[in-house]
């Protein structure tokens, strides 16, 4: 079994550190399933298994869970860190793993995109959640969740896209607290870009953004595309030989040769990648995620610039309207967990308001229930909760389809071939089209 899954994953030409923790990570999981083996499943406490990015967040929620059901249930992490995986490689990971009808795991995370993927491996949650269960759910959280007109999830937390910008850089220019109003509210690309060859000229490290060939390059692209009133699909049709699709993705590429806002390392980067070069390289302005600065905090070798850092809304076009993407990641049960009862109970557990607060308050994680918001204490000691509302007003979702994660690979990979200067904007999207429309798949 585990030469095949090896020689398999060698298959996928997974690049050879990524590879390594993918197998170390196969073998940790592998270890998991034998010792639960090797203990009946009728043990009190019953033991669930659960596969996330476990932060100091997800250890502070475990440890007060584990707390509270002491003598009858207990969570063990199996953690999958975004440090060592990206979003394709965890995907990936959990598929193997629910593909083979294994109950080694009982909770995984999901990106809220993968739920169509997931759904044929997951417990349909609505038998057990009527719509009281869920009336404290933010909506536009649970719009991920559905399936088929099944609930197959529920959320844990989520993102928005946004940027952030170190004000002790800008503080330095006299026009800075009109600059700071429209950074807050959205500034145009082209004030941006006229922002960088006014001041920063003589740097490349101005903006930073995931330009990796993965789904973080493609929230960019949705972003620029949605906010033309455009989207990537016309009913069932993909639609990217448009003019909305072409200015979305010159400007990405503009971003890194014409205009040099962004230096052309940005092609290597995932969010993590990103996130440190702008710390050690003192970028002015980053894309990243709400998570960025109490997350990354014990993760990053050197967190003293994080005090330099201030929250602002991602840039538009001039005439039209600021968008976001919505990120996140939701919670599903394994259709083949032997605690399925127990798996729930967690998951409502971590949908608590006391859980919502302590995933924000120790990893910046976006609460998902709509308590929170109303509670004026909490919400007074963490004042940036008011803001992070206003950005998930503007926040649109991804195209929500079972086949999503093929097509987006496809594009993400002519996008980032097209900032590389390896083809140009009108072949990379024609590319795509077709390459869709064949129904291949890209190997990375």
């Amino acid at each position: 079994m585990i030469p095949d899954l090896l020689q398999q994953l060698k298959l996928k030409k997974i690049p050879l550190l990524g590879f390594t923790f993918m197998v170390i990570a196969i073998l940790t999981i592998l270890w998991y399933q034998f010792t639960r083996k090797s203990t009946p499943t009728t043990d009190i406490p019953a033991r669930i298994y659960f596969a996330d990015n476990i932060s100091s967040a997800h250890e502070a929620l475990i440890k007060r869970f584990n707390e509270t059901y002491r003598g009858e249930i207990e969570v063990i992490p199996v953690n999958l860190p975004f440090s060592k995986f990206s979003t394709n490689e965890r995907k990936e990971l959990l598929a193997r793993s629910l593909r083979s009808k294994s109950d080694l795991i009982d909770v995984f995370a999901v990106d809220l995109i993968w739920v169509p993927r997931f759904a044929k491996w997951c417990e349909p949650l609505d038998i057990h959640i009527g719509m009281q269960g869920q009336q404290d759910i933010l909506p536009y959280a649970l719009e991920s969740c559905y399936y088929a007109g099944r609930l197959v999830a529920l959320p844990l937390y989520l993102d928005v896209g946004m940027m952030y910008f170190r004000k002790d850089i800008l503080q330095n220019l006299p026009e800075y607290p009109q600059l700071l109003s429209k950074l807050k509210e959205s500034i145009s690309w082209e004030e941006f870009i006229q922002l960088k060859q006014d001041h920063f000229s003589n740097t490349e490290d101005f903006y930073l953004f995931a330009a990796k060939s993965y789904e973080g390059l493609i929230c960019s692209f949705t972003e620029l595309l949605v906010a033309q009133n455009d989207s990537l699909f016309n009913k069932n049709s993909i639609q990217l030989n448009t003019p909305e699709a072409r200015k979305a993705l010159q400007l990405l590429v503009d971003l890194v040769n014409k205009y040099h806002l962004s230096p052309s390392l940005v092609v290597n980067f995932d969010e993590y990648q990103s996130y440190l070069y702008a710390l050690e390289k003192d970028a002015v302005f980053l894309r990243g995620w709400p998570g960025f600065l109490r997350h990354y905090r014990k993760v990053v070798p050197d967190s003293t610039k994080f005090e330099f850092f201030d929250i602002a809304a991602l840039p538009h076009f001039a005439g039209f309207r600021p968008v976001s993407v919505f990120g996140g990641w939701n919670l599903m049960i394994s259709k083949y967990s032997n605690h399925k009862r127990a798996s729930l109970t967690f998951i409502q557990f971590a949908l608590q308001p006391e859980s919502q607060e302590i995933l924000f308050s120790a990893g910046g994680y976006i609460p998902v229930n709509q308590q929170v918001y109303q509670d004026s204490t909490f919400i007074r000691a963490h004042p940036e909760l008011h803001y992070y509302q206003e950005l998930l007003q503007r926040g649109i979702h991804r195209p929500y389809r079972p086949d999503y994660t093929r097509i987006s690979d496809i594009i993400s990979y002519y996008v980032h071939k097209s900032i590389k200067n390896e083809i140009g904007v009108e072949e990379a999207l024609s590319r795509a089209t077709a390459s869709i429309a064949s129904d291949r798949f890209i190997l990375k």
